[in-house]
């Protein structure tokens, strides 16, 4: 298998971009005490050198290379949520908590922020707060035919649940996300209650475009997404508020530099589990862990270089893990990484490879992306070196419930390809304008050059040098339908290889 292609820690940060494969289960983790989520963080000192010292240096660097896979992806997340919803000074906040702040726009190539933008479906993004209350998500009714999803991550980057086409339908409604000390009956006017594993969560909206003309149509929808409490919701007096946080400052640069402190940070939030019980305990005996202050300048040298080796050795294994994450199935890459608590059961090398290649991932459920760098042969695709030819034989389409799409990037840059008819993908809404062969079949032709005025409503404009895809599936059909492309890597339904032009 080659090499599942991962987003750096700075692209991760920077949007929920590559959310590549990025839903079924939706039962909650198991959640058995309480964090100190609920009080304003008031770190104590670091860890007694008598417990530090009692370690060996070897100790010390398997406690490393464990704790920086069992926190890289609560780590990634803490930062994103400082910069999306905490730190009204970073360029990339988005809109304070329990508020929605929608996109309505496509990436186009001058977009260089985010590694392999989805050009398909704009979002809407809104980071939750439910320590004093509930929140209700409410949707709009949907037009038929038109896909959107809600998908809900928490802290610990499980997946806890989906609003939308797939999950829910397209009908208007109204849903409530619980905290994890909440308990009751499902409220009033609401249709289904999400519990999060943690006080603070993520959802991100995704709402399918048809094209550039269809973009108002998406702002009337993503208008009708609400966030409310649940007081306001039902219109009685709000409970009183939960104590304002002073979080400890994150940013996506700082993660590596600062990674134990940001540790120590986004565990004051996440209630320890029956399942992550021992990697806390190990991680606590080295000052990392709820209301400590990691202090590296404490440690001897040995320990600070034994930290390092482990940290460094934590992330070989992330690395190669994403590397055997996907199986090669015509020159694509087709796996998936992400899902709520019980899909990763306690792994916590499978959770950080998610993360590292692709933080907030859909579950496979919900969305498959297939990804390319090379032809069928094995070859690397390179635009200066050769055209190409994609061709889908009659009746053998991605088999989708909602619709599918091919993004062309620069394969060095991966952002979107700068061209001549300003077309970043070739995707299903485009099949009534888009020419088929005599025997059905439909060729998509990915060359730098237009293959001439003839075949140009089919083609996907590629960069002069390397080239990466994303094979985007939404909605994909079930396993038990065939065709599927479902499991991930062993469905009855494959893409077919890129091939060289002769």
């Amino acid at each position: 298998m080659s090499k599942f292609p991962y987003a750096t820690l700075k692209s991760a940060t920077a949007s929920l971009l590559l959310v590549l494969a990025l839903s079924a289960c939706n039962k909650p983790a198991d959640a058995s005490t309480a964090a100190t989520a609920d009080t304003k963080a008031t770190p104590a000192a670091t860890t007694p050198a008598t417990e530090a010292d009692g370690l060996t240096t070897a100790q010390f660097k398997a406690i490393a290379e464990g704790g920086y896979i069992f926190g890289l992806p609560l780590v990634m997340n803490y930062a994103i949520m400082n910069e999306y919803a905490v730190d009204k000074n970073t360029s990339q906040f988005k809109a304070p908590f329990n508020h929605i702040k929608n996109e309505p726009r496509l990436f186009t190539y001058k977009d260089t922020a985010v590694l392999s933008p989805n050009s398909d479906t704009p979002y809407s993004l809104a980071w939750l707060d439910l320590r004093a209350e509930p929140v209700v998500i409410s949707v709009p009714e949907v037009d038929k035919g038109r896909y959107y999803s809600a998908q809900l991550i928490d802290g610990n980057v499980y997946n806890v649940g989906y609003i939308g086409s797939r999950a829910t339908g397209n009908k208007a409604g109204s849903y409530a996300v619980v905290g994890p000390d909440w308990h009751g009956e499902t409220p009033t006017g609401v249709g289904k209650v999400f519990h999060s594993t943690t006080p603070f969560m993520l959802v991100a909206f995704r709402t399918q475009l048809f094209n550039a003309n269809d973009m108002p149509n998406v702002e009337k929808i993503q208008a009708g997404y609400k966030i409310q409490t649940l007081s306001a919701f039902q219109g009685k007096p709000a409970p009183a508020a939960a104590p304002e946080i002073d979080f400890l400052p994150a940013t996506s640069a700082g993660v590596k530099t600062h990674f134990w402190s940001y540790l120590s940070a986004a565990l004051n939030y996440i209630p320890e589990s029956a399942k992550d019980k021992v990697i806390r305990a190990k991680l606590a005996k080295i000052g990392v862990g709820p209301g400590k202050t990691f202090d590296m300048n404490g440690l001897s040298p040995e320990q600070q270089q034994a930290m390092a080796e482990g940290m460094k050795a934590g992330d070989a294994k992330v690395n190669a893990f994403v590397a055997g994450g996907a199986t090669d199935v015509n020159g694509w890459q087709v796996g998936s990484m992400w899902g709520d608590g019980d899909f990763y059961d306690g792994d916590w090398l499978k959770r950080a490879g998610g993360a590292k290649a692709g933080i907030y991932g859909n579950d496979a459920a919900e969305a498959m992306y297939l990804l390319g760098r090379t032809d069928a042969k094995g070859q690397i695709l390179d635009g200066s070196k050769h055209n190409y030819t994609l061709t889908f034989p009659a009746g053998s389409l991605p088999p989708v419930n909602a619709f599918w799409s091919v993004t062309m990037y620069y394969g060095d840059s991966q952002l979107l390809v700068e061209n001549p008819i300003n077309r970043y993908l070739v995707n299903s809404p485009m099949l009534p304008d888009m020419k088929k062969n005599a025997d059905g079949s439909l060729t998509i032709y990915i060359q730098h050059e237009s293959p001439g005025k003839d075949k140009e409503s089919n083609w996907l404009p590629a960069p002069d040098g390397p080239i990466y895809m994303a094979l985007r599936m939404y909605w994909p059909k079930s396993a038990s339908e065939a065709p599927s492309v479902l499991p991930p890597g062993k469905g009855t339904w494959g893409p077919p290889g890129v091939v060289a032009a002769k």
